[in-house]
């Protein structure tokens, strides 16, 4: 048997390290497949970003170089030199506003505008509306800065005025070398931001400050890439440039560097954002010419995982039926060897079967005899305790009959004696020719004889011995023959009964046995109950769905904890020696189990004991007195 166990654990043991090997290499195809498919994605990510940046950068740099040259152009106007000369000159003013509001409808720019050295407009394309820039001074800003002293400058911001961003080109405009204004002219990129989003590109552009300006999603414009430092808020908050604008983080996770210019990243979405929390991208980055901005284009890479885990499948698929080739041909192999060996074995256990099956065959004939006789032993041992059992409830009946004779033998001396005296007037009463007294004694005779049959009746049919199951017991019924027997006790003792029964109730069991038990519970309460003041038993009955319920309540002592613990054992008794043998409540709960009922005792929460009798409703026409 250990050998066995042990051959056993050793097999056990080889398929587990079997099967984890195979676990092991087809993970191991899946792993290789896994990346490689990913490898080459990215590759390919990288070169359709690369493209993509091409694309969106020559289109913004051709977008802007549009507009270049105009500020350079707008110095050659004699009228703008004029203006900067004069510059309350109301009629040159509203010249140069027509002029300026007649280029900037034909170049499509936001608005185009003329300061004078101080940083004041003087003139502007917009200067019939409600918002015009004329009179503003916006000396504050980078772009009169740089140009003031020579410099053409580019800067991207959001106006003061209206809060529209927009890309600024400025020139200086001077008069024999000496600069005496700055021509502005702001522009507008939403077309190209609407042309990203109809193409469902990610791309943004970030400037010097790491502070996205143009995205191609609106959640992203004017998000910073990273935290700013002190000095740098407080130089925009200086010059305005996104007019105090509060700039919320864009958070980025970089994953790991695929290049010196691209990147595998995660952006996490700001709430409200219809995306989902979590996205990996292939972030392409790239420097624009002639600014300090960055252009980026995010890839998803999505459909790179999804193909790398759909070509890892299909590597562990392909790597599991290689496996499983190899291993049904190693099996065929080992089969056929094994075949060859069986056949030989199975001959030689065919013919120790045939030799264990004729041993086997005298065995089953032997025990099957045997089992026969224990069958009938069996069967005569259960109808002696059968019978053992009714005479015990028979002879406990008796001794309830022996407890109950003094009783009714005072019972019956009353009528006896009437008996006796009514019969010897008689006579006189007939020898004197008095027959109205006559008859009267001879009907008072015929009643007291009734009254002595009654009894005598009751008493015969409570020692009448009855059958083991089956019967129709009525409740109301039974409990007054129990009632009637102990009548007697019940006088003397001064022993209040209050019945609270609900009628019509049948219980499918013998009614004699039942009133057996009921005779022996009373009993045991009026033992409970002697010489005891205000004795008084309760007797309840109500149905509860297929079965009924009977319960008894005196208002004694109790049970003590010891007496609940062994209360239906054989002969235990709390009454003193010599009175009762204690098998009452053991005969009561026995002859209730047999009619598939149950009895319980507990003590009553407002004192004394009480005891349940639980019996089946009979299931047909409900039985009437």
């Amino acid at each position: 048997m250990l050998l066995h166990l042990m051959a056993k654990h050793r097999s056990l043991s080889g398929t587990l390290l079997y099967l984890a090997l195979i676990a092991l290499i087809v993970a191991g195809f899946a792993c290789w497949a896994f990346n490689a498919s990913l490898s080459s994605s990215l590759a390919e990510l990288e070169n359709s970003a690369n493209q993509r940046l091409d694309l969106y950068s020559a289109t913004l740099d051709s977008e802007v170089e549009r507009f270049a040259r105009l500020p350079g152009v707008l110095g050659l106007s004699p009228a703008v030199v004029g203006l900067l000369h004069a510059p309350r000159d109301l009629i040159l003013q509203k010249q140069v506003n027509r002029y300026l509001e007649h280029l900037t409808e034909r170049t499509s720019a936001t608005a185009i505008y003329i300061m004078d050295n101080q940083g004041q407009v003087i003139a502007t394309s917009n200067w019939q509306q409600p918002d015009s820039f004329l009179g503003e001074n916006d000396a504050f800003r980078p772009y009169f800065k740089e140009a003031i002293i020579g410099k053409s400058s580019r800067f991207f911001g959001i106006g003061t005025t209206r809060s529209e961003p927009g890309y600024y080109l400025s020139q200086a405009l001077d008069d024999n070398g000496q600069a005496i204004g700055v021509a502005v002219v702001k522009i507008s990129l939403s077309r190209l931001e609407h042309t990203w989003s109809q193409n469902k590109a990610l791309v943004w552009v970030a400037d010097a400050n790491r502070v996205v300006i143009l995205a191609s999603r609106p959640e992203w414009k004017f998000a910073s890439l990273g935290t700013l430092p002190p000095q740098d808020q407080q130089r925009l908050d200086e010059t305005r440039q996104y007019n105090r604008l509060k700039l919320r983080p864009l958070k980025i996770d970089l994953l790991h560097q695929q290049s010196s210019d691209a990147r595998v990243v995660r952006w996490m979405a700001p709430s409200g954002v219809a995306d989902s929390p979590l996205h990996r991208y292939l972030e392409q980055t790239r420097p624009l010419a002639g600014s300090n901005w960055q252009l980026s284009v995010l890839e998803s890479l999505a459909p790179a995982y999804s193909l790398a885990y759909s070509r890892a499948s299909l590597a562990a698929v392909l790597s599991i039926l290689l496996l499983t080739g190899l291993v049904l041909l190693n099996e065929r192999r080992r089969r056929l060897r094994d075949k060859l060996a069986a056949r030989e074995a199975l001959q030689r256990a065919y013919r120790q079967l045939e030799q264990k099956v004729e041993e086997r065959t005298a065995d089953l004939l032997s025990a099957n005899q045997q089992l026969q006789a224990e069958v009938t032993e069996r069967a005569r041992a259960e109808t002696h305790l059968r019978q053992t059992q009714a005479e015990l409830i028979q002879a406990g009946k008796m001794a309830v009959v022996g407890q109950l004779s003094a009783q009714i033998a005072h019972e019956l001396n009353q009528p006896l004696a009437a008996l006796s005296t009514l019969s010897a007037n008689t006579i006189k009463y007939l020898a004197r020719g008095n027959l109205p007294t006559a008859s009267g004694n001879l009907e008072t005779i015929g009643q007291l004889v009734e009254r002595m049959g009654k009894i005598t009746g009751a008493l015969r049919s409570f020692a009448h011995k009855s059958q083991a199951s089956g019967g129709q017991a009525a409740l109301t019924r039974t409990l007054d023959n129990a009632l009637f027997l102990i009548d007697q006790r019940l006088r003397h003792g001064a022993v209040e009964v209050i019945r609270e029964e609900t009628p019509d109730l049948v219980a499918d069991c013998d009614p004699n046995r039942l009133e057996q038990v009921l005779v022996n519970l009373l009993t045991n309460s009026l033992d409970a109950l002697q010489d005891m003041p205000g004795a008084r038993i309760i007797i309840r009955s109500r149905r509860l769905d297929q079965r009924v319920e009977l319960t008894l309540h005196d208002n004694g002592h109790g049970f003590s904890a010891k007496s609940l613990q062994h209360l239906f054992e054989p002969f235990y008794t709390t009454k003193p020696a010599g009175v009762g043998l204690g098998l009452g409540l053991t005969l009561s709960a026995s002859i209730l189990a047999e009619a598939g009922g149950s009895l319980s005792a507990a003590n009553h929460p407002q004192g004394g004991a009480i005891f349940t009798l639980l019996l089946p409703a009979l299931t047909g026409e409900s039985h009437h007195d």
